[in-house]
């Protein structure tokens, strides 16, 4: 079997391919890669600059080496192997969007640290617990989730209280798996002034 593809050896071809040089560019795309990445190395400390990481469709099982990416806003990981949400803790202030669809993550253990993600796609995963879903309330500014194909979601849709119940927890979602979140307002005042 051919030898994985690693960070370094794509940010090359990156390189050559665009004629940027990686610690200018403000979007990189390493989806894909045949062979596939199957880890984030240390060579993604040189993307001072990068503010979309996009590393989808690889083999990755560990999200780690982020520290030095310290204006990454969009995090694409979606098609990967990834088990845990662990080693975010890097980009934690600036990551907005995290993109990670189609992966085995059951356990959210690690989110809390994202303050300022705004936008979570994590469908087709594995998360089976209202206890591990309730972690994302932890997450202030979310208010775009994706959570569509998770155990979870599947079993209370297939019951038809799904929305209700996911938009209790995290109330201020404004989008649950691509529709509106319409809250009944209660208690709207005595008009306004």
């Amino acid at each position: 079997m051919a030898k994985a593809t690693t960070v370094r050896e794509a940010l090359a071809k990156w390189e050559e391919k665009s004629g940027e040089k990686v610690s200018d560019a403000t979007a990189i795309k390493l989806y894909g890669q045949v062979p596939p990445i199957e880890k984030m190395d240390a060579s993604l400390s040189s993307l001072m600059n990068c503010e979309k990481l996009s590393l989808s469709t690889n083999c990755i099982e560990k999200i780690t080496n982020l520290n030095g990416m310290k204006n990454l806003r969009i995090l694409s990981l979606g098609r990967n192997n990834i088990k845990a949400l662990t080693g975010l803790e890097a980009v934690g202030d600036t990551l907005e969007e995290l993109w990670i669809s189609y992966n085995l993550i059951e356990k959210l253990k690690g989110i809390q640290c994202m303050k300022n993600l705004k936008v979570l796609y994590m469908s087709n995963n594995l998360v089976k617990e209202w206890g591990e879903f309730v972690r994302l309330a932890d997450l202030s500014c979310l208010i775009d989730l994706v959570f569509v194909g998770n155990p979870l979601e599947e079993k209370h849709s297939t019951e038809g209280i799904w929305m209700d119940e996911a938009s209790k927890r995290l109330p201020n979602l404004k989008k649950l798996d691509g529709t509106p979140v319409i809250k009944q307002e209660e208690d709207e005042g005595d008009g306004e002034s």
